[in-house]
């Protein structure tokens, strides 16, 4: 099931920007399939004990050359990894300082997020990820949330819904996509992809356009921005000196907000300087927005649109 699931982007490379310490603490708050965690784990060392489940909850335990790896999808369970050295948090990423406290993690050596949707969700018709198939409008990551991609489309005001196409699906006739939908839902309710893809009078033809519409109310179903944004300041205050974090990101508003933070240390990308000029920001950059190989991108044609980011934090 893995290599269905999800196949990474710049594996390579974003495992050898980590600079794993064999003895070091990670996080891979992306676990998907798995495949980032299984290489990560591979770098560990090999020579700790064996711990069971109580010992791994305990804030006591001494946990070296150790990996925990979030997701937030049932889904993922399938993909476990039997290895002493690994732990699975069945978690939203937002959550990360909250667990780390939990395991009694107080700082790591790096930590790796890929922020790509899994091919799982993608390809997975009654998820509703994706305009490709007819499926209930759910879109939820997490599937015990509450809220759907029909309760938003159906519930939304004309404004929030323009606000939520223009911010985050970049639509520039979001405006009017908005008005379509709400004339349309006011004689039945939006309740599945074709029912939005008819509403929004957004022609088949334009796949482009679908997308992001589409890619719209995914983000504003699982609040993808805010949870990144509390994931990178607990990031930020739990790595050691000289931990890395390495960051793949896939549209332009999250990588603008992975790159102002990396850059300037806070969620606002205002850049500090001291009285001579020094940035004060507390990452130095390792990688600025690497893209895959044109000879990945020929094996997998949905790494075109990865870019990886790698920072270091400052002694």
């Amino acid at each position: 099931m893995n290599e269905v699931y999800h196949i990474p982007a710049m594996l390579q490379e974003t495992i050898e920007g980590l600079n794993i310490k064999p003895e070091g603490v990670y996080v891979d708050v992306t676990f998907g399939g798995g495949g980032h965690s299984r290489a990560i784990l591979s770098a560990l060392d090999n020579s700790q004990f064996t711990m069971n489940n109580e010992q791994r909850a305990c804030k006591s335990s001494v946990q070296k050359g150790h990996l925990y790896s979030f997701d937030q999808d049932q889904d993922a369970l399938a993909n476990a990894i039997d290895d002493p050295k690994w732990t699975f948090v069945l978690s939203n990423f937002r959550y990360l300082r909250n667990w780390m406290d939990y395991y009694g993690v107080e700082h790591i050596d790096g930590l790796l997020a890929d922020l790509g949707v899994s091919f799982h969700h993608f390809d997975c018709p009654e998820r509703g990820f994706s305009f490709r198939f007819s499926a209930p409008l759910d879109m939820r990551m997490n599937q015990t949330a509450k809220r759907t991609a029909a309760d938003i489309v159906n519930t939304y005001s004309e404004e929030e819904l323009a606000n939520i196409f223009r911010l985050y699906g970049e639509l520039k006739n979001g405006r009017a996509v908005a008005q379509a939908i709400c004339r349309a839902r006011a004689q039945k309710p939006i309740e599945r992809t074709e029912d939005l893809v008819a509403a929004s009078r957004i022609p088949e033809a334009m796949s482009k356009e679908l997308a992001r519409l589409f890619q719209a109310l995914r983000i504003e179903v699982n609040d993808e921005l805010g949870a990144l944004r509390e994931m990178l300041v607990a990031a930020r205050d739990l790595l050691k000196p000289g931990g890395r974090i390495a960051i793949l990101t896939y549209h332009s508003l999250e990588d603008r907000l992975v790159k102002n933070f990396l850059r300037s240390g806070n969620l606002e990308g205002t850049i500090e300087k001291d009285f001579y000029g020094n940035n004060l920001s507390p990452f130095v950059l390792i990688e600025k927005g690497r893209e895959a190989s044109a000879e990945e991108v020929a094996r997998n044609p949905r790494s075109r649109s990865a870019k990886l980011r790698i920072a270091e934090k400052k002694p």
